[in-house]
């Protein structure tokens, strides 16, 4: 079996033979079952192409639901019963699985492959699945190929611990059938080490308190949470899964030791989803970047020691936001360097001079690049609701040259190791195990490049189990950025209502003299050319974002989303669909 990617002129060519153009929902029906399930190429692209209906790649707008990243999806009654918003409702996707499912365990292929391909789609139904319960509770989980013309579609809802019965059912029939490990050839393919990780995050999200919000930390249930993530750390670590030695570098090599699972991603065959262009400064990608970092993240990532800037037992403790922000990267989490590009930094990118720096001061920057309103530039900064001053680094092949960007392969590692040890640090706190929550977030920490401390901890605050319940959310927050957590962690862990009326922030560089006045600008720009502004040659200024007086300012976050609701269209196509109670229905979402 080839690399996984997924585009396949071999798979088209195949199906070619059954008189099918491709294989997709619109034609499900019209290929000749009988060929492609006794033909183990057949069979076995119909489930490779089900990887890219069910798995996300790169998104620039992941993360802009959080303070991490600028946007502004919440306001007043955006989320509603009758919208797209934030619903899943994937039983197209479902039906194409079941399909698979249903053909695979009748069908004579030889074992080793029928095994394979039953483990994969196994897996598939429970990671779609999943998505579901996470967003509205209890779905309808049906498990065959439903026929609109034969079977009764009014099916109900499945109470949601009969859905996380289900899930389970579903992963460790896939942990059952997979290999160990898939190597080689067939990286990006699913195995069972991220069957048993994404088990162990199904069951996180059961015990959690956004499914017990009577009682979020003494259910039962945190205790199959417990064992599942300690049998899935120790199976991949048993199976050579560890930190990559630098965490710049997880993105940039392709199956490191870090990856538990990639979306493979490889030119010509498939493109990044648009990241590289996304998130690179506009002069240097094909136009301007989208979902950059806001300052409110860059602001509460850890100082070098591991303790907030406004500690006063930190070793670089700054008393005020604003003192803070004339020297915001200094002394840092490495993480955070490695992750942001910001006013003034060596910005190695392909295709400038050595030394090339990348500045965003209004009137200095390239005109695609400035964020500002410093009436001295002269001009207007058009980028001024949607910039922040900062551009996202992590993940950004920077040896790509700016014509190259669409052409970016980067691979999306949807679940990595260190994913892995804070689900087990999350669950082991909860079942009086604070020595492995602490360890694991030690071994983050220490591989961050954080200072160790007098103490040993990293700057960690762990006196109890609260403190480590924050400390993993927090560390989650920053060793997870930009990936696609952080509105979803706020959710599972009854967090989210910190996220109403959130305001969001950028900074605004403006070049100074030596005495602290401020430079001008023909000074300024005559010094950046030749890239010798440096982040300290400015001062600093915050401003909301977005800037325009008419624009949405402040999050709205209800209650109501802990769990989303079911949309109307498809309760009036199925009459026996319940809505969920907080949305004006009968059904409970929870596990109580």
């Amino acid at each position: 079996m080839n690399k996984l990617k997924y585009i396949f002129t071999s798979m088209i060519a195949a199906f070619a033979l059954t008189g099918c153009d491709s294989l997709d929902i619109e034609n499900l029906n019209s290929y000749d079952a009988n060929l492609v399930w006794a033909d183990e190429q057949l069979a076995s692209a119909y489930v490779t192409n089900l990887y890219a209906e069910v798995f996300p790649n790169w998104s620039s707008a992941q993360d802009n639901d959080s303070e991490q990243k600028i946007g502004m999806p919440f306001y007043e009654g955006v989320i509603n019963k009758t919208g797209d918003g934030y619903k899943k409702w994937d039983y197209a996707k479902i039906r194409l699985i079941n399909e698979a499912i249903l053909e695979l365990e009748a069908g004579s292929l030889l074992e080793g492959t029928k095994n394979q391909l039953l483990g994969e789609s196994y897996f598939m139904r429970a990671y779609i699945y999943s998505q579901m319960i996470f967003y509205h509770g209890g779905i309808p989980y049906i498990k065959v190929p439903q026929d609109k013309d034969v079977d009764d579609l009014y099916v109900k809802r499945n109470s949601t611990a009969e859905c996380f019965q289900f899930l389970v059912e579903d992963l460790n029939k896939a942990i059952s059938l997979l290999p160990a490990r898939q190597k080689g050839s067939s990286y990006g393919r699913i195995d069972r080490c991220f069957a048993l990780s994404y088990k162990a995050k199904v069951l996180l999200y059961k015990a959690s308190p956004q499914f017990n919000p009577g009682n979020m930390y003494d259910n039962a249930f945190w205790k199959e949470a417990y064992t599942a993530a300690k049998e899935a750390y120790e199976f991949c670590v048993h199976n050579g899964g560890a930190l990559s030695a630098d965490y710049q570098s997880i993105w940039m090599e392709e199956n490191g030791p870090e990856v538990i699972f990639a979306v493979v991603n490889e030119n010509p065959n498939k493109m990044a989803t648009g990241w590289e262009p996304s998130i690179r400064p506009g002069s240097v990608s094909r136009g301007s970047a989208s979902g950059p970092p806001t300052w409110n993240f860059v602001r509460d990532v850890p100082m070098l020691d591991g303790k907030h800037y406004n500690d006063p037992t930190s070793k670089y403790y700054v008393a005020t936001e604003n003192e803070f922000m004339q020297k915001y990267w200094q002394n840092r989490d490495p993480r955070l360097i490695s992750s942001i590009v910001y006013n003034g930094v060596e910005y190695p990118v392909a295709g400038k001079p050595s030394g090339y720096r990348q500045y965003t001061a209004l009137g200095i920057a390239d005109e695609d690049d400035c964020y500002g309103i410093n009436p001295a530039a002269g001009q207007n900064a058009a980028n001024n609701d949607k910039y922040s001053g900062f551009f996202i680094l992590k993940g950004s092949d920077l040896s790509l040259t700016q014509d190259k960007t669409q052409a970016s392969g980067v691979d999306f590692v949807l679940m990595r190791l260190a994913e892995v040890m804070l689900i087990y640090a999350e669950a082991a706190n909860e079942n009086g195990q604070p020595d492995v929550a602490i360890s694991m977030l030690k071994q983050l920490r220490e591989r961050a490049g954080i200072e160790a401390g007098a103490d040993g901890l990293y700057g960690l605050k762990v006196g109890n189990r609260a403190e480590i319940r924050q400390a993993v959310l927090d560390e989650r927050n920053i060793e997870l950025c930009f990936e696609g957590h952080r509105f979803m962690d706020m959710r599972r862990t009854r967090n989210m209502m910190k996220l109403d009326k959130l305001e969001k922030f950028g900074v605004e560089a403006i070049a100074i003299n030596a005495d602290g006045t401020d430079m001008s600008m023909e000074q300024a720009r005559t010094l950046a050319a030749k890239n010798e502004l440096k982040p300290e040659n400015f001062r600093y200024v915050k401003h909301q974002v977005p800037l325009t007086p008419s624009a949405e300012k402040q999050f709205v976050i209800k209650e109501s989303f802990y769990f989303f609701p079911i949309k109307e269209a498809n309760i009036l196509e199925n009459p026996n669909l319940e809505q969920n109670n907080t949305w004006d229905g009968t059904f409970n979402p929870t596990l109580e």
